[in-house]
């Protein structure tokens, strides 16, 4: 039997005490303090500090104990090949979405924490502490900001128009046909003066604050690959709850799991077909194929 609208906003008020009292403020009190201490992941600019995992397991004990029937799923506890994301209630969790940021003290670091059941998207909660912000939704409850309802004014969704977060990421291998290929020329597509000639591109670094942005408008749509489902979890769920769609990176990827790792977010304040036209719009744009 699926959670109920109340029970989801309980899990969300839940994460949001989490986040605002437990997690925040730890964050900041050592972002920027962890620049000699940290592990390299897969290269020398994909980073965890101690203090992803020890928010990780302050994170992992609160809500396996108040939520003994539900899984979990964090980013240091992952193991390929093994850990799934199943049907069951299952947290998915970024203990620091955006370390990099983090380590240099840079203030776009956040900590997602998100749930799933039935493999979507249902609660999700971002709070950046540097900037007191706290994104938060559930399904059939809407999207806040600081508690304060978020609602995209409606304004018309042109690709020459807009405004996109583009993230480089940390795969930087310059191969033919490799995805940080795919990434730079379909960058140069969207901002050539021939090709999409958008407004502007942006890149916080995080993918949660990415998704965030686009669920308030600010962003008018995110696009990148890479990301994991702890990344994306959260942000999905607020910002379908204001009205935007995700869908996959590359073109024809209209339904797509949590852990597809390709990633497209638009933002509402538009209608459905506006949102797919400026869908396939950006799809016509892109150059190769990303593939993780």
């Amino acid at each position: 039997m699926a959670l109920s609208k109340e029970q989801l906003k309980e899990v969300e008020t839940s994460l949001i005490q989490l986040a605002q009292k437990e997690i925040g403020p730890l964050i900041k009190s050592q972002s920027g303090t962890k620049f000699e201490s940290f592990e390299d992941k897969a290269n020398n600019v994909d980073l965890v500090t101690v203090v992803d995992k020890k928010v990780e397991n302050i994170v992992q004990e609160f809500l396996t104990k108040k939520y003994p029937d539900f899984a979990f799923v964090g980013e240091e506890g992952f193991i390929k090949g093994e850990t799934k994301i199943g049907n069951k209630p299952t947290f998915i969790v970024d203990p620091i979405d955006g370390t990099t940021n983090f380590i240099h003290g840079y203030p776009y670091s956040c900590t997602s924490l998100g749930l799933s059941e039935g493999g979507k998207a249902v609660v999700g909660v971002v709070h950046n502490p540097h900037l007191n912000q706290t994104f938060h939704a559930s399904k059939g409850n809407g999207a806040f900001l600081n508690g304060e309802r978020i609602q995209v004014t409606p304004r018309p969704l042109i690709l020459q128009k807009s405004i996109i977060g583009l993230e480089s990421g940390s795969e930087r291998a310059e191969s033919p046909g490799s995805n940080f290929e795919t990434k730079l020329r379909t960058t140069n597509n969207l901002l050539s003066e021939k090709g999409g000639f958008i407004h502007g591109s942006r890149s916080h670094g995080s993918t949660a604050m990415d998704l965030c942005y686009v669920a308030t408008g600010l962003l008018d749509a995110y696009w990148e690959g890479g990301p994991w489902a702890w990344d994306v979890c959260a942000g999905w769920c607020i910002i379908e709850e204001t009205g935007g769609i995700m869908v996959g990176a590359n073109p024809g990827e209209w339904e797509i799991p949590l852990e597809n790792r390709r990633y497209f977010a638009v933002r509402g304040g538009a209608k459905k077909e506006e949102q797919n036209w400026f869908v396939e719009s950006l799809w016509s744009h892109v150059e190769g194929q990303l593939s993780y």
